[in-house]
């Protein structure tokens, strides 16, 4: 892992002088004013001037000015994602949950950024984010403020995760590089100021939207200390990040808003002080959706003591949150100190903000003449161009030679360039088809459209047709007229699975519901499907007559705020509205296919030297925050596109443009080359027409295995990779593209790998050589595989990369290292870290299905030895299971298995010692536990018997005696009955 750069304690000792060259009477009038003292010196100070009132008023992600000390508002919270985004606005009337939307730089999106493999690049990126900021904030430090809540860390475990966008991988190791280096560069290279306040998004084990308040992460210990923790740990233990955000969802049955582990675990993984917050609204679901305390006063008490210090609710009004505490306060549910550790945790990271420094610090004087700078597009070029990944390219179909002289681009993606909920506003778009005709100029021609659809509609009982506004707002759709002009015509953007959504032509707008009436209108208005609630999705359903009803699915489920109907009807106005709940009393229209969106790209790509089909999702519709894909395919329309233009045109390459991996099989078979890219930004029409083109050669890599299809993936709320099979570490099957693939125009070869064992780390040494005329990238991947172990091990496990340019020819011999201690995973026999004595092979290629060389070590570690269930176990702490849940042991601490009937729990190679006894601490329901041997249907030695408890929380002692229980065994606890167990002993 890289640690973030320090700057010379000579530059230190200069900024503060520069800091402080005042007169010698005009010393700060107060010491935590002083910024020669040191952080802990001026939060001590603040923190014993502030009342009680004051100190709880700062606990809410609003915190008030404080006049009398001259202390300013500050909010916690500035989505930055991937460039600055959005944030609530604190002024806003009369709806103080609105945004504003920053125009800043938008770079990739963050699985693109992971996909660079390049953490000096991300670094880059994240100082510029840290820099448009503060150049946001020196305008509105209210709207702006300089905590900022990313990168969102949790893993790509599941494709289908409707915020897969959000996250760099799928693997701990290569999430922890990039998020480092991207928090790194938001927080600034001083040690003592913060450029920006980052906090990584959502602790822990959040990797589902569906019921993602209500659905309990089942984490066993391995997975939760190897997998989601290691995600995490990196850039809080490097100071890149100041703190984590608490997840909407549960882990083990307990909120994560009030999980001891962000005291207990978070907070051990550094010296500084972190300021960890609650997600949005969160702390209001302990007592609504959760239903986990009764009152307020007892959530937010125990949001608090579990190392939460804001709180993220009830928009810009703090009473509810200061209220709760100080009833808390007063019932003895929370101490004065539980209030000034959360406190002093906030002032801590205001600090060394520099918000009580004269200027503000040595960032105070960053302005908005940062924002879109020069450098700045000229970074969001290079970092998309690093983004991309080449997937497929055979027969040389790319770079674009000099002979394509005529090249069609094509597809609904050709013309449009879309943000998401974390984006920012583009300064400026240059799309597909825009960056590839600049990068012909004069010496070609461009052709192409966005194949689709385009439509009139005629209400059938009338025979008229929908008409538009013509005006750049738009109006009210409604049924009128006689011809299908301009304001008559609608283009068909289909998103998959039905789903699609309307661009007026007159204007160029999308089709949206006008407002949240249960029989709204609807406008032309939207320049892009958009918002919380995207209201711009629709579907055409067959009457079974030739005609059609319109159903608006803007909504996940149909009594959300609109009322009954879904169904669009026509007022006797001839206003389109939704006025039927059912298909029955909906509206019938037909359909008229003015032109043939397949047809005009088949015109286009015809006799054309290249045909590029830009093709790939809506990120607003294809998955989004509060929404998971049902699927990882194209949209149906899309594939039969692609199909279409490669029977015309064999000189075809798809560009995908989306936020996942895909489904791509027909593709992968037929067409000459693939690329892939997240929606890049602003500058993704020029990185596309660099990588076609072959001004830059692409180096990009999948950080997620790309399935061959759906059929592949359990649940999504499976959690445990290890029993399911998940990420590359785990899955047995042969993916489409595997973890860490990805093409160049270039050839590398790898000379043999040299390893050796000193100090506590394994170094490899590895010659690569451009074998070709081309410079380029190589991403230089080093797995390790354990060949024995007491516990199953992943198939492999990325440990370090490097991303290295050889020029034509060269050879650089490339030299990767591994800490020896990198190596342990967590033995749940004896609840530690183990690095086991074996061999492990060192694996180093281009891919994790690509290994062109080998070596290995020999470690000389521990050996695991057998359990010993005469001391107490945690049943948590199993080997293998079935039918089981985990659970909240109380609702402070601690994690029980929850059975049903026949579930089991089993503990591998344990030593019976001639046992005697079971004893086990149980609560919940009556039943009873069997000890068997050797498997659930085993020889049964034993049998406790429970009477149940009234309160799931109210565990006691159930025994039994065992017989014939000796010597070395498989444990296996089977359960009849729904149970809580905590922990037992075999004696």
């Amino acid at each position: 892992m890289r640690i973030r750069p320090r700057i010379a304690l000579v530059l230190l000792t200069a900024l503060a002088g520069s800091l402080v060259a005042t007169p010698a009477d005009a010393a700060p009038a107060y010491p935590f004013r002083d910024p020669r003292l040191s952080v802990e010196r001026r939060v001590d100070d603040l923190l014993g001037r502030l009342t009680l009132d004051e100190k709880i008023s700062l606990l809410h992600q609003y915190q008030p000015a404080i006049p009398r000390l001259g202390i300013d508002r500050f909010k916690t919270g500035t989505e930055a994602l991937h460039g600055l985004a959005w944030s609530t606005d604190v002024n806003s009337t009369p709806d103080p949950g609105a945004v504003r939307t920053a125009t800043a730089t938008v770079f990739p999106q963050s699985v693109g950024l992971g996909s660079t493999w390049d953490p000096k690049l991300i670094e880059r990126v994240g100082s510029v984010v840290g820099d448009e900021t503060r150049g946001y904030n020196s305008v509105d430090p209210d709207v702006w403020g300089l905590n900022t809540w990313a990168p969102v860390v949790n893993l790509l475990r599941d494709p289908r995760w409707g915020r897969n966008e959000e996250g760099y991988s799928e693997d701990a190791y290569l999430t922890g590089v990039i998020s480092t280096a991207y928090a790194g560069g938001m927080s600034g290279p001083d040690p003592r100021h913060l450029k920006t306040a980052p906090t990584l998004k959502h602790y822990l084990a959040n990797n589902n939207e569906v019921m993602r308040d209500r659905t309990s992460s089942n984490l066993r210990p391995r997975v939760k200390r190897e997998y989601d923790e290691l995600a995490f740990k990196p850039a809080i233990e490097n100071d890149a990040a100041t703190g984590v955000m608490a997840a909407y969802n549960l882990a083990n049955g307990r909120p994560m808003t009030v999980s001891p582990d962000l005291d207990d675990v978070v907070r051990t993984w550094t010296d500084q002080e972190l300021m960890n917050v609650t997600d949005a609204g969160n702390p209001n679901n302990l007592t609504g959706s959760q239903a986990y305390y009764p009152t307020l006063a007892e959530a937010d008490a125990a949001t608090l003591k579990a190392g939460v210090d804001s709180f993220t609710v009830d928009n810009t009004n703090g009473t509810p949150t200061t209220d709760a505490v100080k009833a808390a306060l007063a019932q003895g549910l929370l101490a004065v100190s539980d209030v000034d550790d959360a406190v002093r945790h906030i002032l801590t990271i205001r600090v060394r903000l520099g918000e009580f420094d004269p200027g503000g610090g040595p960032y105070g004087d960053i302005t908005m003449d940062v924002v879109n700078s020069p450098s700045s597009r000229r970074l969001a070029r290079q970092a998309a161009g690093e983004a991309m990944v080449l997937l497929k390219n055979s027969r040389g179909a790319l770079p674009l030679s000099g002979s394509a002289k005529k090249v069609a681009v094509v597809g609904p993606l050709a013309d449009t360039l879309y943000t998401d909920w974390y984006s920012g506003r583009m300064p400026y778009q240059v799309t597909p088809r825009a960056g590839i005709t600049e990068r012909l100029g004069g010496a070609g021609t461009v052709t192409g459209n966005e194949a689709v659809d385009r439509i009139a509609l005629r209400e059938a009982g009338s025979g008229r047709y929908v008409t538009a506004g013509s005006g750049v707002d738009g109006a009210n759709l409604t049924v009128g007229g006689t011809a299908a002009g301009a304001t008559e015509q609608f283009d068909v953007f289909d998103w998959g699975q039905g789903v699609l959504t309307l661009r007026s032509v007159a204007n160029g707008k999308y089709v949206e519901r006008a407002d949240y009436g249960a029989t709204s209108p609807f406008v032309n208005r939207a320049p892009q499907p958009r918002d919380w609630f995207v209201q711009q999705q629709f579907t055409l359903e067959d009457a079974g007559d030739g005609t059609f009803v319109i159903k608006y699915v803007g909504f996940e489920t149909p009594n959300d705020w609109e009322g009954p109907n879904n169904y669009l009807t026509v007022a006797a106005d001839g206003t389109l509205v939704l006025g039927s709940p059912d298909a029955a009393g909906a509206a019938r229209f037909t359909k008229e296919t003015l032109s043939s969106g397949v047809d005009s790209a088949v015109a286009a790509v015809t006799g054309a030297d290249a045909a590029v089909v830009v093709v790939g999702s809506m990120p607003f519709i294809n998955g989004r925050e509060d929404h998971d894909r049902t699927t990882m395919a194209l949209a149906e329309s899309q594939s039969a596109l692609i199909r279409a233009v490669q029977k015309a045109n064999p000189h075809t390459v798809v560009v995908v443009e989306n936020s996942y991996p895909t489904t791509l099989n027909w593709e992968q078979d037929n067409v000459p080359a693939i690329l892939w890219t997240t929606h890049a930004g602003q500058e993704t029409g020029h990185a596309i027409a660099d990588v076609l083109f072959g001004d830059v050669n692409p180096a990009g890599r999948v950080t997620q295995t790309w399935y061959r299809s759906d059929a592949d993936l359990p649940s999504i709320l499976d959690y445990d990779i290890i029993k399911a099979g998940r990420t590359y570490q785990y899955f047995d099957g042969t993916p489409l593209y595997a973890f860490g693939h990805g093409l160049s125009y270039s050839e590398f070869r790898y000379g043999t790998a040299r390893a050796t064992q000193r100090h506590g780390v394994v170094e490899v040494r590895v010659p690569v050589t451009n074998t070709s005329r081309r410079a380029g990238d190589e991403v230089v991947q080093l797995y390790t595989h354990q060949r024995t172990s007491r516990d199953p091990q992943p198939n492999q496990s990325l440990r370090a990369f490097d991303r290295v340019h050889l020029r034509a020819g060269e050879t650089r011999t490339v030299t990767l290292r591994v800490p020896v201690r990198d190596l342990a995973h967590w033995d749940v026999t004896r609840g530690r870290w183990v690095v086991e004595t074996s061999t492990y092979d060192l694996l180093v290629g281009a891919s994790s299905s690509d290994i062109r060389t080998r070596s290995s070590v020999r470690v000389n570690g521990e050996t695991i030895p057998p359990r010993d269930l005469t001391r107490t176990t945690r049943a948590v702490d199993f080997d293998d299971y079935a039918g089981i849940d985990l659970v909240d042991t109380s609702k402070v601490r601690g994690e029980s298995v929850g059975a049903t009937m026949g579930a089991w729990v089993s503990f591998r190679n344990s030593d019976l010692r001639h046992a005697t006894s079971f004893t086990a601490r149980v609560a919940g329901g009556a039943g009873t536990i069997e000890v068997r041997l050797d498997g659930p249907t085993g020889p049964l030695v034993g049998t406790a018997t429970f009477a149940g408890t009234a309160d799931k929380y109210a565990y006691t002692q159930v025994s039994a005696g065992l017989r014939k229980a000796d010597g070395r065994h498989d444990v296996f606890l089977v359960f009849g009955g729904n149970l809580r167990v905590d922990t037992f002993t075999v004696r």
